[in-house]
């Protein structure tokens, strides 16, 4: 049985017939917004691109470069400024403080109390050699690059300063009293006034071994370090200029176990003006 085949007819009108351009059926038109726009995904003749492959990615490492450059040069002026004005660390070298300071303690000092303050009998100050305390153990700074890059570092505050020509001390007397050793339980005494130093002086330590007795200039310092048997201080080098003092310290910051305040425990409350 024969099979009838059916044919569309499609008229001529039905095809454009611009030159050029692929037929299309009109039932199949192809609208506006089907067609691909330039600049909207669609490739250009040729395979040409209006940006090079690859320029995108680059422009956005630099600018991460750049705003990270940014960030450590604002971080290491501030840094640098709390450390010359407000806070510099100090690492401890040796055990003249202890055991209220330990060798490798991090201790932060203050040094804009010392603009809004006097110091005070009890603080425990960091000051400048003043007439090498330290002589011939004062530790040489570093060389070469090693050596400037932990200038740099220990300038801008990132590492502690490791007190290098610095020491650290308790101060015992101010200007115009008089420090003697000892009363007759062997307790220091300030203007006749005998200091109870159980709170901070190193266990088994006696207030000092050394009979002395000091008035203390106008000016000036009398200092002594809590581990008395292990400390060069005024008993021996005598007193020294305030103004050589960088700073008070208040606080351990590290290691973080030994977090905590640096105080005299009100053991000087009682002293009275000379």
């Amino acid at each position: 049985m024969p099979v009838a085949r059916i044919v569309a007819h499609v008229p001529p009108e039905a095809f454009d017939s611009s030159p050029g351009s692929p037929r299309t059926p009109q039932g199949d038109a192809v609208t506006e917004e089907s067609l691909p726009r330039e600049g909207h995904g669609s490739p250009r003749r040729g395979g040409d691109s209006s940006e090079p492959a690859g320029k995108p990615a680059r422009s956005g490492l630099s600018a991460f470069f750049k705003e990270t450059a940014i960030v450590v040069a604002l971080s290491l002026l501030i840094a640098t400024v709390v450390r010359i004005f407000l806070v510099q660390a100090f690492l401890i070298p040796s055990g003249s403080m202890e055991d209220t300071l330990l060798v490798g303690d991090r201790v932060l000092v203050s040094k804009i109390s010392l603009q809004f303050g006097e110091i005070h009998r009890g603080d425990v100050v960091v000051f400048e050699d003043p007439d090498r305390w330290l002589g011939d153990q004062a530790p040489d700074g570093g060389s070469g690059l090693g050596g400037a890059i932990k200038d740099v570092f220990e300038f801008v505050g990132v590492l502690p300063d490791d007190s290098e020509e610095h020491l650290i001390k308790r101060v015992i007397g101010v200007g115009g009293d008089t420090v003697r050793c000892c009363d007759d339980q062997g307790r220091i005494q300030v203007n006749g006034h005998s200091i109870e130093e159980s709170g901070y002086l190193y266990p088994g330590d006696s207030p000092s071994l050394n009979e002395f007795e000091r008035t203390v200039p106008e000016g000036e310092l009398f200092v002594m370090g809590d581990h008395r048997s292990n400390s060069g201080d005024s008993r021996i080098h005598g007193t020294f200029s305030a103004d050589l003092v960088v700073g008070r310290a208040f606080s351990v910051a590290w290691p973080i176990a030994r977090w905590g305040g640096v105080s005299s425990d009100g053991a000087f409350d009682g002293v009275p003006e000379p």
